[in-house]
């Protein structure tokens, strides 16, 4: 028997947002040495990590999160930023603002799973599009700073209208499939 797939549930971003997070992640190779470059079809704002999921969890999953009421809404997104040591940061991210809207769907989203038997999230919601992940070699920092400073003004309004399901195949690039779109209710 193979292993339990992985999963999780997260914003697709835009076709026009990939081709310019894509531009800056060339720009960001230039200047930083991280092991993971997320394939611009992968690229997403994470909502909540499930993990392994079982067949029967799968499809009741799958339907309570069919179930979940929420109204379009725009976010903004740009900006570079890390997480973790300065000189050393484990991934680059650009950033997305976090409104009332999406702090909603969230809370909705993992009141669904947890009701399903998944762990809550213990740690603050952190929206953000990886870039990069797993922090190669020594750079100094000021050239991550530099490329910083060049995208820090770069702001983009992103409309969501669904969220999605994903299913992780980590061998294989891109790595995330869409399983399943929750379109979210307009006006």
């Amino acid at each position: 028997m193979g292993q339990i797939p992985h999963y999780f549930i997260a914003i697709p971003v835009s076709t026009e947002l990939k081709e310019t997070f894509f531009t800056w992640q060339e720009t960001l190779k230039q200047n930083v040495s991280y092991k993971v470059w997320p394939h611009q079809e992968d690229l997403h704002i994470t909502l909540k990590f499930l993990g392994a999921v079982e067949e029967q969890q799968l499809k009741q999953l799958r339907n309570n999160l069919a179930t979940i009421p929420h109204p379009t809404f725009t976010l903004s997104v740009g900006g570079v930023g890390t997480f973790g040591k300065h000189d050393t940061p484990r991934v680059i991210w650009a950033g997305v603002e976090k409104n009332t809207e999406l702090e909603g769907l969230f809370r909705k989203i993992e009141s669904v799973v947890t009701e399903i038997g998944f762990p809550s999230e213990n740690r603050p919601y952190r929206p953000h599009i990886t870039l990069a992940k797993k922090w190669l070699e020594s750079y100094h920092s000021s050239a991550l700073d530099e490329v910083k400073e060049q995208f820090a003004a770069d702001y983009f309004q992103m409309n969501v209208d669904e969220f999605v399901m994903y299913q992780i195949h980590p061998s294989k690039s891109p790595k995330y499939q869409i399983v399943e779109c929750y379109r979210l209710k307009r006006g």
